[in-house]
């Protein structure tokens, strides 16, 4: 059984019941546009999506493929339907293997990820995805990796490039990212990929430490003044499960601010965060808390030369909550999954609203025909329709703890 496997069979034991699609909130209609079937398509998508100016969607799996450690794809419209085409998958050695996070497009138009294993060393990846410049009239050519950067085994870069974290690029075409473990101290470090004579130099921007929070699953977000922002799922400390962390650059370097420390009962964020057009800082947790508490959506606001930590909404149940970070829109809604809660404990994708002063909650729970344990954040198009993953659920053949499926790529039409 492969850890991810595992790690869907732990979000199984939460469930309670089979139900049918159940929506909290206006009508809404959540359509599965891909179901995935473990093998060249992939299994297990737990990442969000990205999507290119023509309305392609792209991703990742964990497992899937000819290895069964990673595919990554593509998802198109097709007339009326969805068409998905696997772009690359990973062999599990120097290539990488266990895409976890999901891919970005460059500055190039090229897709950049990481992988959790393989490399050199087996202790992860950064890969660049394009298409394969020979000529190609097949439907399903391939796109050429390179490997542009491969962390040793628990070097001052760090290793294991983790669930959540994303790839960032900066103005001037640099990458940002953080590994879970390794660096000084072991606790996980910030790192910075920058082009230089046809390749990559990287250079270590941030090491934790067990003080002020280690342990990052999530990736990175700039600010208007170029701050980057990200989360740790621990720290030292009684009651204390993790920070959020502001990065910010100097002539001398970079500067860690500890923006907040998460206890009880929010539990370790292991997503991102994301800032509003006024600097507040939006958050959820947690993921890991095995459904004994299903965690909290947060927002922190600068106060007193400070941060305040507001909960915006407390989930209920006994499933496991949001994993990944939320996304807001233009009118100021707070969007995002919680992967084991709902009406079903499979999963929801809910809204939280501005409200009288307060937020009003709003959510569409998973039946399991339609996906099962979301976690990665979603994304939206211009005409309003939501995308994401599920990381179980659907018609595929995958198993675990019970026929729980594949995962699937659906759409919340408004």
């Amino acid at each position: 059984m492969s850890q991810i496997t595992r790690r869907i069979a732990l979000l199984f034991c939460f469930t309670l019941s089979l139900g049918v699609l159940s929506n909290t909130t206006q009508a809404q209609t959540l359509t599965v546009l891909h179901n995935f079937s473990g093998g060249g398509d992939g299994a297990y998508p737990l990442a969000g999506l990205t999507m290119d100016r023509a309305g392609n969607l792209y991703g990742t799996t964990a497992n899937g493929g000819a290895y069964n450690v990673g595919v990554v794809f593509r998802l198109s419209r097709a007339g009326s339907s969805w068409v998905l085409k696997p772009l690359y998958t990973f062999t599990g050695g120097a290539d990488g293997g266990y895409p976890y996070s999901g891919v970005v497009i460059g500055p190039d138009g090229g897709l950049y990820g990481t992988t959790n294993s393989g490399g050199v060393r087996n202790q992860g990846t950064v890969y660049r995805l394009v298409p394969s410049p020979a000529v190609c009239h097949a439907v399903t050519c391939p796109w050429e990796e390179t490997v542009i950067h491969s962390f040793p085994s628990g070097g001052d870069d760090g290793s294991f490039p983790e669930d959540y974290g994303n790839l960032v690029f900066d103005h001037a075409g640099n990458i940002y990212g953080t590994t879970e473990l390794g660096g000084f101290g072991g606790g996980g470090a910030v790192f910075e990929l920058s082009p230089s004579n046809g390749g990559w130099t990287e250079s270590v921007i941030w090491h934790f430490v067990t003080q002020t929070g280690y342990d990052p699953f999530s990736g990175l977000i700039f600010d208007s003044s170029g701050n980057l922002y990200g989360t740790t799922t621990a720290a030292s400390g009684a009651g204390n499960y993790g920070v959020v962390y502001q990065l910010s650059p100097s002539d001398s370097g970079w500067t860690e601010n500890v923006l907040s420390y998460i206890g009880h009962p929010a539990g370790a964020p292991s997503g991102g965060v994301v800032v509003d057009g006024q600097g507040d800082v939006f958050g959820a947790a947690s993921c890991f808390s095995g459904g004994v508490d299903p965690g909290e959506v947060f927002e922190l606001t600068p106060s007193n030369g400070g941060w305040a930590f507001n909960v915006l909404h407390t989930f209920s149940g006994s499933g496991t909550g949001p994993c990944d970070s939320p996304t807001l829109d233009a009118a100021g809604n707070v969007y995002g999954t919680s992967s084991g809660t709902g009406s079903n404990s499979l999963g929801e994708v809910y809204k939280l609203t501005p409200s009288n002063g307060g937020w009003s909650y709003s959510s569409v729970s998973f039946a399991g025909s339609n996906g099962a344990f979301p976690e990665g954040s979603v994304i939206f198009d211009a005409a309003g329709n939501m995308y994401g993953t599920a990381a179980g659920g659907g018609s595929g053949p995958c198993e675990s703890n019970g026929n729980t499926g594949c995962g699937v790529i659906w759409m919340i039409t408004p």
